[in-house]
């Protein structure tokens, strides 16, 4: 089902709901008139967004296993059904110079947090959406907060950059696989956002702020849009289709721009000679 009517009445998930894109998503969601549950690691604040904007708080991790296991089933139990899940928790982690330097536990949480948490929620909720909609009832819809960074080479952090390149080679690959047999996948693929990660990127505002920086409401508001026809991506800022494009047509040429970008930040980061 697509369209506005895809959320009215229907149960949804989000994760990383606390604040950000999430919290905008799952505002949203309710004005639409789904019902909620909100996930996340911070549970005071994803209890008071759920008491503000009128959904369901379920606090945990949704990366690990039985987190995500433990989410999907109290969310059931509240939702009676869950038709639509937005994968949309993710970090950051280390960025700069130093990030081929990022040790090894924390390239295993950025993968846990931005890839391995949709592969778990997936394992669980695809088999039952593709199971009724054979039977003639409802498949189900699973959206994945990525980032240009994961259509583009991302400056910076080498670990959100490979990891949100594996969320949308993952929701790809979803779409392929199960598509045609009522799971419905999108991908969000927003540059700079207005959130906390962009407030931390430190000198790498300016870059990621470039086409401008987009409110999380204006982010959220671009996904229901999408639900019209159901487009796999979703590109709140709309260059980013000519770049996608333009990295497709020609690499190298792609590439040697983004080595200037990296250079002028490298003369950044040096200061003054």
């Amino acid at each position: 089902m697509a369209g506005h009517e895809a959320l009215a009445g229907r149960g949804a998930v989000v994760t990383g709901a606390a604040g950000g894109i999430g919290r905008a998503l799952a505002t949203r969601l309710v004005a639409e008139g789904a019902r909620v549950v909100v996930n996340d690691l911070d549970a005071d604040a994803v209890r008071r967004t759920a008491e503000e904007i009128g959904a369901v708080a379920v606090p945990g991790d949704c990366s690990s296993d039985a987190g995500v296991r433990a989410l999907v089933e109290e969310a059931t139990a509240e939702l009676g059904r869950i038709d639509v899940y937005l994968a949309n928790a993710g970090i950051d982690g280390a960025g700069g110079p130093d990030s081929l330097q990022t040790p090894d536990d924390v390239w295993e949480r950025v993968v846990d947090v931005n890839v391995m948490a949709h592969v778990r929620a997936a394992r669980l909720l695809v088999p039952e959406w593709v199971a009724s909609a054979e039977a003639g009832g409802e498949g189900g819809r699973f959206v994945v907060t990525a980032s240009a960074a994961g259509l583009l080479t991302m400056i910076g952090s080498a670990p959100y950059s490979v990891t949100k390149h594996a969320a949308v080679g993952f929701a790809e690959w979803l779409s392929v696989t199960y598509g045609h047999r009522g799971v419905t996948v999108q991908a969000i693929c927003p540059q700079g956002v207005r959130t906390r990660m962009l407030e931390e990127a430190g000198p790498l505002q300016d870059l990621l702020s470039h086409d401008e920086a987009l409110t999380p409401e204006t982010v959220a508001g671009s996904w229901v849009d999408a639900l019209a026809d159901d487009r796999f991506l979703v590109l709140p800022h709309p260059e980013v289709a000519a770049y996608y494009a333009a990295r497709a047509t020609d690499t190298d040429r792609w590439l040697g721009g983004m080595r200037r970008l990296q250079s002028k930040l490298d003369d950044h980061l040096a200061g003054p000679a």
